[in-house]
C-alpha cells in the first residue's frame, strides 16, 4: 500500500485501511502529516499529530480519519530543483549543495564555464579509462 492511499482515505474517500498489523507498519505518519499540511483546513490537525510522534500509527490514523472533513485535496508536492550548475560546483569543490549554492551567487559566468569544462573533461577521461580507451 502506498502512502498516498492513506492520505486519500483520510482526506477524501473515508474508507478505513488500517485492518492488519502490516498496514499499520506501512503507514508513515510523516508523509501523511506533510500531505495534510498543505491545506488551511487540515494544517492544525497535521501539526497536532506532529507534536505527538510517540503515539501508535493506528491511533494517529484513527484521529485523522475521524477529524478531517471529506474533501478532494490535491496539490503538487514541493521538490528540490535539480540545478546542473550546483551539481557541477559540488563535484569541483567537493562541498555540500548548500555551500555550492552560496558559491554560485559569487562566481562569474567565466568561472562557471571553467568549472563546467573541468568537471566534464574529468568525467569524459574517467569514462574512457573505464572503457579501456586512451583519452586524447
Amino acid at each position: 500500500m502506498k502512502p498516498f492511499d492513506f492520505l486519500n482515505s483520510i482526506s477524501y474517500k473515508k474508507n478505513y485501511l488500517m485492518h492488519t498489523e502490516v498496514e499499520e507498519k506501512e503507514y508513515v505518519p510523516f508523509l501523511t502529516n506533510r500531505g495534510l499540511s498543505y491545506y488551511p483546513d487540515t494544517v492544525l490537525q497535521a501539526n497536532e499529530m506532529n507534536m505527538r510522534t510517540s503515539i501508535d500509527n493506528k491511533l494517529a490514523y484513527d484521529y485523522l480519519i475521524n477529524i478531517v472533513r471529506p474533501r478532494k485535496r490535491f496539490s503538487k508536492w514541493h521538490k528540490a530543483a535539480n540545478n546542473n550548475e550546483v551539481s557541477l560546483i559540488t563535484q569541483y569543490y567537493n562541498c555540500s549543495e548548500s555551500k555550492a549554492e552560496e558559491y554560485l551567487k559569487i562566481l562569474s559566468q567565466s568561472q562557471l564555464d571553467v568549472i563546467c569544462n573541468s568537471v566534464l573533461k574529468g568525467q569524459n577521461e574517467q569514462s574512457s579509462r573505464e572503457d579501456g580507451r586512451n583519452p586524447s
